[in-house]
């Protein structure tokens, strides 16, 4: 489309030789979503008290982006037990639970710092992309292959695997539609059914060979 363009501009009339270029190939599901083991790796890799540790399970427990984990801090704590903030992208506001594992890593951050995630040895905040490649370098080390975005969505994924509905999801994403929590939940959704069928298909194997196993007997005893 660029060329056609360009080639209506220029008044050139010639062939486009950008028609015989191959579709690049693109990845539907976007960015690495972390899976389970993934997690389970950084976070051993990462122990109790680390910085590492405590920008992941932010990352996790509130789908927070790398802008949002920049500015975050204690004013975020409106209640006992729960993180109060608005998203930088779409201002939506997101109103969650702080889980046990992500309030046992708060402890850890010194009383008299407003934000919980500083450069080290500071009361420094990161720009978003230094926070963004510091991350990465924390997941090369404990070889996985996951950003901070990949978190985001391995949170939405473990609420839609634990059933939660849609608009649950776009709570935790701080979204003001159900479009992208769909994509969760019809994923999650499939899975449920592949195991329900193959279950059913399991219990007619089973069916069948104990009705085998009874035919025989009563042949046997003929």
């Amino acid at each position: 489309m660029l060329f056609n363009y360009a080639a209506k501009k220029l008044g050139y009339t010639g062939s486009n030789p950008a028609r015989y270029a191959q579709r690049m190939k693109t990845n539907p599901d976007g960015l690495h979503t972390w899976a389970e083991e993934e997690v389970d790796r950084f976070l051993k890799r990462h122990g109790p008290g680390t910085k590492a540790r405590l920008v992941m399970l932010l990352a996790l427990n509130t789908g927070m982006a790398r802008q949002d984990l920049a500015c975050v801090g204690r004013q975020h704590i409106k209640k006992e037990g729960r993180i109060d903030y608005r998203r930088h992208k779409t201002s939506v506001a997101a109103d969650l639970p702080i889980l046990p594992e992500l309030a046992e890593e708060l402890r850890h951050v010194p009383k008299d710092r407003m934000l919980f995630v500083t450069q080290d040895n500071s009361d420094k905040p990161y720009a978003v992309a230094s926070l963004g490649n510091w991350f990465r370098d924390r997941c090369v080390k404990a070889n996985v292959p996951g950003s901070l975005h990949g978190l985001r969505k391995a949170g939405a994924t473990r609420l839609a695997d634990a059933g939660a509905s849609e608009w649950e999801i776009a709570s935790y994403l701080a979204h003001t539609d159900t479009t992208q929590a769909a994509v969760y939940t019809k994923r999650a959704n499939r899975a449920r059914l592949a195991d329900s069928g193959f279950a059913k298909l399991r219990a007619v194997k089973m069916s069948n060979l104990s009705e085998e196993s009874d035919g025989k007997e009563e042949k046997a005893n003929e």
